[in-house]
Protein backbone atom coordinates (compact mmCIF):
# COMPACT_ATOMS: atom_id res chain seq x y z
CA UNK A 1 0.00 0.00 0.00
CA UNK A 2 1.02 3.16 -0.72
CA UNK A 3 1.52 5.30 2.14
CA UNK A 4 0.38 8.75 1.63
CA UNK A 5 0.08 11.73 3.85
CA UNK A 6 -3.12 12.36 4.09
CA UNK A 7 -3.89 8.38 4.74
CA UNK A 8 -2.25 8.66 7.95
CA UNK A 9 -4.70 9.96 10.40
CA UNK A 10 -7.59 7.75 9.28
CA UNK A 11 -5.16 5.60 9.87
CA UNK A 12 -4.14 6.22 13.06
CA UNK A 13 -7.83 6.99 13.60
CA UNK A 14 -9.20 3.11 12.69
CA UNK A 15 -5.96 1.99 15.23
CA UNK A 16 -7.24 3.62 18.10
CA UNK A 17 -11.07 2.77 16.98
CA UNK A 18 -9.64 -0.83 17.60
CA UNK A 19 -7.48 -0.63 20.37
CA UNK A 20 -10.78 0.61 22.37
CA UNK A 21 -13.10 -2.37 20.87
CA UNK A 22 -9.94 -4.67 22.08
CA UNK A 23 -9.88 -3.41 25.63
CA UNK A 24 -13.54 -3.23 25.73
CA UNK A 25 -14.06 -7.24 24.69
CA UNK A 26 -10.94 -8.25 26.72
CA UNK A 27 -11.73 -6.69 30.04
CA UNK A 28 -15.85 -7.89 29.46
CA UNK A 29 -14.89 -11.13 28.58
CA UNK A 30 -12.52 -11.50 31.89
CA UNK A 31 -15.25 -9.90 34.25
CA UNK A 32 -17.81 -12.34 32.79
CA UNK A 33 -15.60 -14.93 33.09
CA UNK A 34 -14.92 -13.66 37.05
CA UNK A 35 -18.31 -13.45 37.57
CA UNK A 36 -19.40 -16.56 36.14
CA UNK A 37 -16.57 -18.97 38.29
CA UNK A 38 -17.92 -17.06 41.33
CA UNK A 39 -21.49 -17.84 40.64
CA UNK A 40 -20.48 -21.24 40.12
CA UNK A 41 -18.33 -21.49 43.21
CA UNK A 42 -21.40 -19.47 45.41
CA UNK A 43 -18.94 -16.75 46.56
CA UNK A 44 -20.15 -13.04 46.62
CA UNK A 45 -23.20 -11.51 45.72
CA UNK A 46 -23.28 -12.46 42.29
CA UNK A 47 -26.75 -14.89 41.16
CA UNK A 48 -27.89 -15.87 38.19
CA UNK A 49 -30.04 -13.62 36.39
CA UNK A 50 -33.65 -14.76 36.03
CA UNK A 51 -36.97 -13.31 34.34
CA UNK A 52 -40.26 -14.83 35.52
CA UNK A 53 -38.40 -17.66 35.96
CA UNK A 54 -36.20 -17.82 32.89
CA UNK A 55 -32.82 -17.93 32.93
CA UNK A 56 -31.51 -14.78 31.23
CA UNK A 57 -27.83 -15.86 29.75
CA UNK A 58 -25.76 -12.98 29.37
CA UNK A 59 -25.36 -13.31 25.36
CA UNK A 60 -28.84 -11.89 25.21
CA UNK A 61 -27.13 -8.51 26.81
CA UNK A 62 -24.30 -8.82 24.30
CA UNK A 63 -26.88 -9.30 21.36
CA UNK A 64 -28.73 -6.43 22.66
CA UNK A 65 -25.57 -4.55 22.90
CA UNK A 66 -24.36 -5.15 19.41
CA UNK A 67 -27.58 -4.08 18.04
CA UNK A 68 -28.04 -0.83 19.92
CA UNK A 69 -24.25 -0.06 19.40
CA UNK A 70 -24.47 -1.13 15.58
CA UNK A 71 -27.81 1.26 14.89
CA UNK A 72 -25.61 4.42 16.40
CA UNK A 73 -23.13 3.83 14.29
CA UNK A 74 -24.94 3.32 11.03
CA UNK A 75 -26.98 6.37 12.06
CA UNK A 76 -24.96 9.15 13.63
CA UNK A 77 -21.60 7.81 12.60
CA UNK A 78 -19.93 9.85 15.88
CA UNK A 79 -16.89 10.17 16.55
CA UNK A 80 -14.35 11.55 19.31
CA UNK A 81 -14.49 10.36 22.63
CA UNK A 82 -17.84 9.06 21.62
CA UNK A 83 -16.88 7.18 18.77
CA UNK A 84 -14.49 5.60 21.23
CA UNK A 85 -17.40 4.85 23.43
CA UNK A 86 -18.97 3.07 20.83
CA UNK A 87 -15.83 0.56 19.89
CA UNK A 88 -16.00 0.03 23.59
CA UNK A 89 -19.28 -1.09 23.90
CA UNK A 90 -19.23 -3.24 20.94
CA UNK A 91 -16.38 -4.73 21.94
CA UNK A 92 -18.65 -5.65 25.41
CA UNK A 93 -20.80 -6.85 23.65
CA UNK A 94 -19.21 -9.15 21.02
CA UNK A 95 -17.56 -10.35 24.13
CA UNK A 96 -20.31 -11.13 26.22
CA UNK A 97 -21.78 -12.81 23.29
CA UNK A 98 -18.71 -14.70 21.92
CA UNK A 99 -18.37 -15.94 25.48
CA UNK A 100 -21.40 -18.39 25.40
CA UNK A 101 -20.79 -19.30 21.80
CA UNK A 102 -21.13 -22.69 22.76
CA UNK A 103 -25.16 -22.08 23.59
CA UNK A 104 -25.83 -20.86 20.12
CA UNK A 105 -24.19 -23.65 18.44
CA UNK A 106 -25.66 -26.45 20.35
CA UNK A 107 -28.74 -24.76 21.48
CA UNK A 108 -28.20 -25.87 25.05
CA UNK A 109 -26.62 -24.66 28.07
CA UNK A 110 -23.47 -26.17 28.05
CA UNK A 111 -21.04 -23.70 29.36
CA UNK A 112 -18.93 -25.79 31.72
CA UNK A 113 -18.83 -28.76 29.89
CA UNK A 114 -16.49 -29.97 27.49
CA UNK A 115 -18.36 -28.38 24.47
CA UNK A 116 -18.89 -25.23 26.39
CA UNK A 117 -14.79 -24.69 25.88
CA UNK A 118 -15.59 -23.90 22.70
CA UNK A 119 -16.76 -20.39 24.22
CA UNK A 120 -13.00 -19.57 24.85
CA UNK A 121 -12.16 -20.82 21.72
CA UNK A 122 -13.89 -17.87 19.37
CA UNK A 123 -13.17 -15.48 22.38
CA UNK A 124 -9.29 -15.96 22.04
CA UNK A 125 -9.49 -16.36 18.38
CA UNK A 126 -11.31 -12.97 18.24
CA UNK A 127 -9.00 -11.56 20.56
CA UNK A 128 -6.27 -12.80 18.42
CA UNK A 129 -7.55 -11.18 15.41
CA UNK A 130 -8.38 -7.96 17.21
CA UNK A 131 -4.33 -7.47 17.96
CA UNK A 132 -3.76 -8.13 14.24
CA UNK A 133 -5.69 -5.50 12.96
CA UNK A 134 -4.45 -3.29 16.57
CA UNK A 135 -0.99 -3.67 14.75
CA UNK A 136 -1.60 -3.17 11.31
CA UNK A 137 -2.07 -6.67 10.28
CA UNK A 138 -4.79 -6.25 6.91
CA UNK A 139 -4.95 -8.30 3.98
CA UNK A 140 -7.14 -5.69 2.24
CA UNK A 141 -3.81 -3.30 2.98
CA UNK A 142 -1.67 -4.38 0.13
CA UNK A 143 0.69 -2.62 -1.92
CA UNK A 144 -1.79 -1.00 -4.54
CA UNK A 145 0.62 -0.36 -6.96
CA UNK A 146 0.33 -4.01 -8.23
CA UNK A 147 -3.53 -3.68 -9.64
CA UNK A 148 -6.25 -4.73 -8.20
CA UNK A 149 -7.05 -7.69 -9.88
CA UNK A 150 -3.39 -8.67 -8.28
CA UNK A 151 -4.49 -7.84 -4.79
CA UNK A 152 -7.77 -9.45 -5.51
CA UNK A 153 -5.86 -12.74 -6.89
CA UNK A 154 -3.80 -12.76 -3.91
CA UNK A 155 -6.33 -12.69 -1.50
CA UNK A 156 -8.45 -15.15 -2.90
CA UNK A 157 -5.91 -17.63 -2.97
CA UNK A 158 -4.55 -16.87 0.37
CA UNK A 159 -8.10 -16.92 2.21
CA UNK A 160 -7.93 -20.35 0.21
CA UNK A 161 -5.06 -21.50 2.14
CA UNK A 162 -6.51 -20.25 4.89
CA UNK A 163 -9.85 -22.43 4.81
CA UNK A 164 -7.94 -25.45 4.05
CA UNK A 165 -5.74 -24.64 6.66
CA UNK A 166 -9.03 -24.39 9.06
CA UNK A 167 -10.86 -27.54 7.52
CA UNK A 168 -7.69 -29.51 9.29
CA UNK A 169 -8.54 -28.57 12.56
CA UNK A 170 -5.95 -25.90 12.61
CA UNK A 171 -8.39 -22.98 12.89
CA UNK A 172 -5.84 -20.68 15.06
CA UNK A 173 -3.09 -20.80 11.82
CA UNK A 174 -5.77 -20.64 9.59
CA UNK A 175 -7.37 -17.30 11.22
CA UNK A 176 -3.98 -16.00 11.79
CA UNK A 177 -3.37 -16.63 8.23
CA UNK A 178 -5.78 -14.55 6.77
CA UNK A 179 -3.38 -11.49 7.82
CA UNK A 180 0.17 -13.68 7.25
CA UNK A 181 -0.29 -15.39 3.99
CA UNK A 182 2.45 -17.30 5.13
CA UNK A 183 1.06 -18.60 8.08
CA UNK A 184 -2.19 -19.32 6.61
CA UNK A 185 0.30 -21.36 3.29
CA UNK A 186 2.32 -23.38 5.70
CA UNK A 187 -1.03 -24.74 7.98
CA UNK A 188 -2.76 -26.02 4.70
CA UNK A 189 -0.08 -28.81 3.64
CA UNK A 190 0.33 -29.61 7.64
CA UNK A 191 -1.45 -32.69 8.40
CA UNK A 192 -5.00 -32.78 9.48
CA UNK A 193 -6.50 -33.50 12.80
CA UNK A 194 -8.03 -36.99 13.19
CA UNK A 195 -11.28 -35.64 14.01
CA UNK A 196 -11.43 -32.35 11.62
CA UNK A 197 -13.39 -32.44 8.76
CA UNK A 198 -10.71 -32.75 6.38
CA UNK A 199 -9.77 -35.78 8.01
CA UNK A 200 -12.73 -37.60 8.39
CA UNK A 201 -13.63 -36.66 4.01
CA UNK A 202 -9.93 -37.24 2.99
CA UNK A 203 -8.64 -40.02 5.40
CA UNK A 204 -9.50 -43.31 4.75
CA UNK A 205 -9.76 -45.55 8.00
CA UNK A 206 -6.82 -47.46 7.60
CA UNK A 207 -4.69 -45.37 5.37
CA UNK A 208 -1.52 -44.31 6.47
CA UNK A 209 -2.28 -40.76 6.60
CA UNK A 210 -5.09 -41.78 8.74
CA UNK A 211 -2.45 -43.78 11.20
CA UNK A 212 -0.44 -40.67 11.13
CA UNK A 213 -2.85 -38.40 12.09
CA UNK A 214 -3.60 -40.47 14.92
CA UNK A 215 0.02 -41.30 16.26
CA UNK A 216 0.61 -36.97 15.72
CA UNK A 217 -2.48 -36.04 17.50
CA UNK A 218 -3.56 -39.36 20.08
CA UNK A 219 -6.45 -38.91 22.40
CA UNK A 220 -6.55 -37.08 25.10
CA UNK A 221 -3.05 -34.68 23.95
CA UNK A 222 -2.99 -31.28 25.21
CA UNK A 223 -1.01 -28.43 23.44
CA UNK A 224 -0.37 -24.42 24.47
CA UNK A 225 -3.65 -23.68 22.99
CA UNK A 226 -5.55 -26.19 25.27
CA UNK A 227 -3.27 -24.59 28.44
CA UNK A 228 -4.73 -21.44 27.51
CA UNK A 229 -8.62 -22.32 27.11
CA UNK A 230 -8.26 -24.41 30.37
CA UNK A 231 -7.84 -21.12 32.51
CA UNK A 232 -10.86 -19.90 31.50
CA UNK A 233 -12.88 -22.97 30.79
CA UNK A 234 -13.81 -26.23 33.13
CA UNK A 235 -10.91 -28.64 32.47
CA UNK A 236 -12.04 -31.53 30.53
CA UNK A 237 -11.06 -34.85 31.71
CA UNK A 238 -8.12 -37.00 29.94
CA UNK A 239 -9.95 -40.08 28.37
CA UNK A 240 -7.73 -43.43 29.81
CA UNK A 241 -5.74 -44.83 27.58
CA UNK A 242 -5.58 -48.22 26.48
CA UNK A 243 -2.73 -49.75 28.65
CA UNK A 244 -4.42 -48.07 31.68
CA UNK A 245 -7.49 -49.79 30.68
CA UNK A 246 -6.37 -53.30 30.38
CA UNK A 247 -4.43 -52.60 33.78
CA UNK A 248 -7.70 -51.87 35.27
CA UNK A 249 -9.18 -54.86 33.97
Amino acid sequence: MTWEPELLPALTGRRELVGWLLLGFLVTFLLARFVTHAIRSGRGPFRDAGVGGVHVHHVVYGIFLLLLTGTVEFAYRPDGAWGDLLAVLFGAGAALTLDEFALWLHLQDVYWSREGRSSVDAVLIAAVVGVLLLIGANPFDADESRGEGVLTLTVLVNLCFAVVAILKGRVVLGVVGVFVPLVAAVASVRLARPASPWARRRYRPGSRRAARARRRFPPGRRNHWDALVDLFAAVPPVPPSPAREGRAL
